[in-house]
């Protein structure tokens, strides 16, 4: 058996299964203080003895294996996060092998594979909720250089009747400053399931999102665009994303018909941590490798 972490902001998913995506077991853990939550995954997989365990983790992390912070989270703004040492922490209770990538890049793993974008050789997977991040397969293969992409920190132009500062701290009105689900409750004064009925929340959003996938199109051209996250949830997004962004690209590129060019998670909320299962297969193989 496989373990899997999909560890985010607000809740840590931990699994066990197999290579083929079949989950066995999974639970919940509140994303609270490291000590706290690491103590309950560590509790979860003495529980459950695994031969590798895959990590997805919210960001910014350390994804280079030359560096001295390898499997670290990094500059994340999450209190009590920064500079944590993820991956050794589960080697010091586990002496087996750990993959570790973001968890974006796990859910764009697990959707090549298995769900939307299954059969195709390049993807791009973004989540819109409590922050905006992206996971790339290009060729078959997560994107990785410096490190990972932090799509979700790019810069757009505002809307010219869109007067909010933005969210982000470290950039305010960046992509994830202008459009993740805290930026929406601030903007509008509630959140985002108190706003279904206020169309003018969601065509902005699509105005924005629409915006940032135009330049991801430009750059990487991925074969499908996979959306998921909290706001997505939101249907109309989808209608004002189609309706926005034929006029941005401006016929510049051909694309295919956008209902099914841009879609849902085909795995749902298990996109994730199914990715998170073959970062662990793809550890395990790696070791029987050397």
């Amino acid at each position: 058996m496989l373990g899997a972490i999909e560890a985010g902001g607000t809740k840590f998913v931990c699994a066990v299964g197999d290579e083929s995506g079949k989950i066995v077991e999974r639970i919940q853990i509140p994303t609270t203080v490291p000590e706290e939550t690491m103590a309950a995954v560590i509790e979860f997989f003495k529980k459950h003895p695994v031969k590798a365990i895959g990590i997805g983790s919210f960001g910014p992390i350390d994804v280079n294996k030359d560096s001295p912070t390898y499997g670290f989270i990094t500059s994340t703004p999450k209190s009590g996060w920064r500079d944590f040492p993820f991956v050794q922490a589960i080697k010091d209770e586990f002496s087996i092998p750990v993959g570790f990538n973001t968890d974006v890049n796990a859910a764009a793993l697990g959707e090549s594979t298995f769900g939307a974008a299954k059969g195709l050789d390049s993807c791009l997977y973004i989540t819109v909720g409590t922050g905006i991040g992206a996971g790339a397969v290009v060729q078959g293969r997560l994107l990785q250089g410096l490190s990972h992409p932090e799509m979700g920190h790019i810069l757009i132009r505002r809307h010219h009747q869109d007067v909010y500062q933005g969210k982000c701290p470290y950039h305010k009105d960046c992509l994830e400053g202008l459009a993740a689900g805290p930026a929406i409750e601030e903007r509008w004064g509630s959140k985002g399931n108190d706003l279904v009925d206020r169309s003018e929340v969601w065509e902005l959003e699509g105005y924005y999102l629409a915006q940032a996938l135009m330049q991801y199109i430009l750059i990487l051209s991925p074969k499908k665009i996979i959306l998921g996250g909290g706001v997505m949830n939101q249907k109309q997004v989808f209608s004002s994303i189609y309706q926005y962004l034929p006029d941005f690209l401006n016929e510049y590129v051909g694309l295919p018909e956008l209902c099914d060019y841009i879609v849902r998670p085909g795995l749902g909320d298990a996109a994730g941590i199914t990715g998170s299962l073959l970062l662990a297969h793809q550890a395990l193989q790696e070791e029987h490798q050397r």
